[in-house]
């Protein structure tokens, strides 16, 4: 029997061979396709066809002797593939209508991540930030704001700088007064209030986007931005769409005021429970070995997202909690509801907890 084991793994290579190929032939036909989207101007996602691909797969998993979610799950990699290989062989065509942009703080993760979604839509963007300063002299590249020969050259500046710094540079490209869009990309907005106002005042055009992922995201998958509207939300996101056009991006608007209190519990308290998780497994004296090799699939998956928290900028994660003015209500209710989940449990109440819990699955999956 095992004697065999050689030829089978033989044979499985041939296939992953003839299967590699035929992976390369569709992706060269998604190139194809993607050319002709380009030309003509045509979305490069069209999701009853990616539906379609989708039925096919979980309808043949059965003769493949695998599950449907397996096979669902490999095509959904693939039509990802097809769609980065449609949007990249457009670029050139994209460019012929690209923009001039502008992103201070380009050394940074997020505005190394700008720089690449802006390069694959097809506009050409400078940087702006100190740290080149140790780096030689190049095209497009930046120290400071007072070397550029003309601001107003650009389409829109994008200010892409830590959150507690954000005021100061705000403030300092407006004072310039350019042209074009100033965009500002801080994840807590409250503090930007009144340099947005002074914005306003002299008649400087500004958008408050968020970003909603970290410098870690592939450009080939679903990629939310949140627009902080502050006057006229329909003339905003229209000045906003032709600069993240992109198969992936979704565009979500809501009212400036509103902003900060939705992140108080879409970042503040989601940032909180990782960094309590981690706090508290610091102190069970457990080694984190013995925590692996024994660990549940409830616990691997919250381990996993406290360590994609833990492994950020902690001085970040300080600002996204302390420049949060909702912060307070976020951290009541914290602790009501874990004073009140002790309770129960103290008491037994079966009722209650579950009760509890139905409210609290309810507010998550409504």
């Amino acid at each position: 029997m095992n004697q065999d084991l050689p030829c089978l793994r033989d044979a499985i290579a041939d296939v992953d061979r003839a299967l590699l190929e035929l992976l390369r032939r569709r992706m060269d036909l998604a190139a194809e396709v993607g050319r002709i989207k380009a030309a003509a101007g045509l979305p490069i996602v069209v999701r009853d066809v990616e539906d379609q691909v989708l039925r096919r797969a979980r309808h043949q998993a059965e003769t493949c002797g695998i599950s449907e979610e397996v096979l669902e799950a490999v095509f959904q990699a693939i039509l990802r593939g097809s769609v980065e290989r449609q949007h990249r062989v457009g670029v050139e065509l994209r460019e012929q209508r690209g923009e001039r942009l502008l992103i201070l703080g380009g050394a940074g993760g997020m505005g190394a991540w700008f720089r690449g979604f802006f390069e694959v839509a097809g506009h050409h963007v400078d940087l702006v930030d100190p740290a080149f300063a140790e780096l030689p002299a190049a095209p497009g590249r930046h120290v400071r704001l007072a070397d550029l020969p003309d601001l107003d050259a650009y389409a829109a500046v994008f200010v892409s700088v830590p959150l507690d710094r954000m005021p100061e540079v705000l403030a300092e490209v407006i004072e310039l007064a350019p042209r074009g869009l100033v965009v500002e990309i801080a994840s807590i907005k409250s503090h930007l209030a009144e340099a947005l106002g002074v914005a306003r005042e002299r008649g400087i055009r500004t958008l408050a986007i968020h970003p909603m992922f970290g410098p870690g995201k592939s450009y080939y998958q679903p990629l939310t931005f949140v627009l902080a509207a502050q006057d006229e939300p329909a003339a905003e996101q229209a000045a906003l769409e032709p600069l993240l056009t992109h198969p992936y991006t979704r565009l979500v608007t809501v009212p400036f005021a509103h902003h900060d209190r939705l992140m108080g519990w879409l970042l503040g308290l989601a940032h909180l429970n990782g960094m309590l998780f981690g706090a508290a497994i610091a102190r069970s004296g457990i080694s984190a070995e013995e925590l692996r090799a024994c660990a549940s699939t409830t616990f691997t998956r919250q381990a996993s997202t406290a360590l994609s928290i833990l492994a950020e900028d902690p001085g970040l994660y300080l600002d996204i909690q302390r420049l949060n003015p909702h912060r307070g209500n976020v951290y009541r209710a914290a602790r009501e509801s874990l004073g009140r989940l002790e309770e129960l449990v103290e008491t037994g109440d079966r009722e209650a907890f579950r009760q509890l819990l139905t409210a609290a699955r309810d507010a998550l999956a409504p």
